[in-house]
């Protein structure tokens, strides 16, 4: 399977190529900086296409029963389950990562596809009581409609799988519009889904910029429902336009996350925990451990231990090495400026600060940076830079530590190491966001449990696990009245 020189639309199960050079613009490989693709751009034309597609076939879709979706969600999942090592390379061009970690993703969406196809045959209203006689209550599912589902770059395969899976599972029928630096692997995640038998029409994938194809979704009347995962700038706008027309908007905006380590803490799990978190898939994660809180009492000896772990870490797109690249130079960019101002406001580069000199990497490489002596209140502190970034922050107890960690705009992850049980139970019960770990990493969200925030981490909804279908389904209550005397 090999990475194409031009990446086409996905429109009623076929390939859509603009006729003209102009509507192609340039993808660049992260690992290289190098002009890797084209792919083309998304405009009017084609979402009004893609979005006209949806409608056709959306009776015809969910009137397919629910067992019958399921199975062919099924079905796809063990094609992508058989092809996991090809698209896993195609992960690895196009993202920046290493073939391990692309196979890491890869296994993530295959059990996101079983799961969700096993949720087909599961597929639950309730029955209830009525205080009226000779009257049944029931509830069920119905889909919300025509869907637009638009994903970051970080995890290209995987983010298909949480918003295309449910959405289809639930009846509706939908229009994906993936990163534009992460194009082909949802159209190779869409053909798979028609050689599994997903009629036609029913999931489209447009590509091009989110100013332009993005928009035209999100502004489009016909479209009922709009999943966005992303920054909190766009997350705005979509809320302010689509939320106009009272769409069904779910979105997962990231966070600025806080990872505790307590005075009691094994110091070198902690350590290895706060550098994984921070660090892995180059600081691009929702859930990245951004916010490093630590008693002061150990703080010299963890930030010792931390900063060793950190100037160990192997840059590149090798199996052994640590993490890659980031996703495009302007996300090089806005991390270097970010930590610059943070400098000259005072904060401390214990390690990194920089991009790699173009004589050690060609790509869009940041070294791993630990900063401290950073106000809480200051910019940085605020703001998720999607990047290998990361502040040590030094507190006397549990009390400040949590209440350093809910002074956040954000409320997605967080993580504590402590061996106090008592600790623990306080931490989870007054930490305001929406996942907890005790003695783990920020992130490691699974399938069948759901993953969201607060704040400006997102809507509210949660993404994965059954609560997912509550975002791609809409209750419907039913009252049967019968006459026994008429039988």
């Amino acid at each position: 399977m090999n990475y194409l020189e031009k990446i086409p639309h996905w429109i009623n199960n076929e390939e859509v190529y603009p006729e003209k050079e102009k509507d192609f613009i340039p993808k660049f490989n992260p690992a290289t900086g190098k002009l890797f693709s084209l792919v083309a751009r998304g405009k009017k034309i084609e979402a009004d296409k893609a979005i006209s597609s949806a409608i056709k076939s959306f009776e015809n879709w969910s009137e397919t029963p629910v067992v019958k979706r399921a199975e062919i969600i099924r079905e796809a999942t063990q094609i992508i389950q058989k092809q996991k090592e090809e698209i896993a390379v195609l992960i690895a061009l196009e993202a920046g990562k290493s073939f391990k970690d692309s196979m890491g993703e890869m296994n993530a969406a295959i059990e996101m596809g079983f799961f969700v196809a096993g949720e087909g045959a599961r597929f639950y209203g309730k029955t209830t009581t009525s205080a009226i006689p000779h009257r049944s209550a029931m509830t069920m599912r119905q889909p919300v409609g025509i869907c637009a589902l638009i994903n970051p770059a970080n995890n290209p395969v995987a983010g298909f799988a949480w918003k295309v899976f449910p959405a289809l599972l639930c009846g509706n029928t939908a229009v994906l519009k993936p990163s534009e630096n992460t194009p082909y692997t949802s159209i190779v995640m869409a053909k798979i889904l028609k050689k599994a038998g997903l009629l036609s029409g029913a999931l489209s994938v447009i590509q091009g910029l989110g100013k332009e194809a993005g928009q035209y979704l999100i502004e489009d009347h016909r479209v009922d429902l709009i999943s966005f995962t992303g920054s909190v700038q766009t997350g705005k706008q979509i809320q302010q336009i689509a939320g106009k027309r009272l769409a069904k908007i779910c979105l997962e905006l990231g966070g600025k996350n806080a990872l505790i380590v307590c005075d009691d803490a094994n110091l070198e799990n902690a350590a290895e925990s706060a550098v994984l978190s921070a660090f892995s898939s180059a600081g691009q994660r929702c859930a990245s451990g951004s916010r490093i809180i630590v008693f002061d009492s150990i703080f010299e000896n963890f930030k010792k231990l931390i900063v060793e772990k950190t100037n160990k870490l192997k840059i590149g797109v090798k199996d052994d090495d640590n993490f890659g690249p980031l996703i495009s130079k302007n996300a090089v960019e806005k991390v270097r400026l970010a930590v610059n101002k943070a400098r000259s406001q005072g904060a401390k580069v214990l390690s990194g600060g920089q991009k790699f000199s173009d004589t050690d990497k060609f790509g869009y490489y940041f070294k791993p940076t630990i900063l401290e002596n950073v106000d809480p209140e200051n910019e940085i502190s605020k703001t998720e830079l999607f990047g290998p970034v990361t502040i040590l922050y030094k507190v006397k107890d549990l009390k400040e530590a949590i209440t350093l960690a809910n002074n956040s705009p954000f409320g997605l992850t967080a993580a504590i190491h402590t061996k106090s049980i008592n600790r623990a139970q306080v931490f989870q019960e007054q930490c305001r966001v929406g996942v907890v770990s005790i003695n783990g990493h920020t992130y490691g969200s699974e399938p069948h449990m759901p993953f969201g925030g607060l704040r400006n981490s997102g809507t509210g909804w949660r993404e994965a696990g059954t609560e997912a279908l509550d975002i791609y389904s809409e209750w419907k209550t039913i009252y049967t009245i019968h006459d026994p005397n008429n039988i």
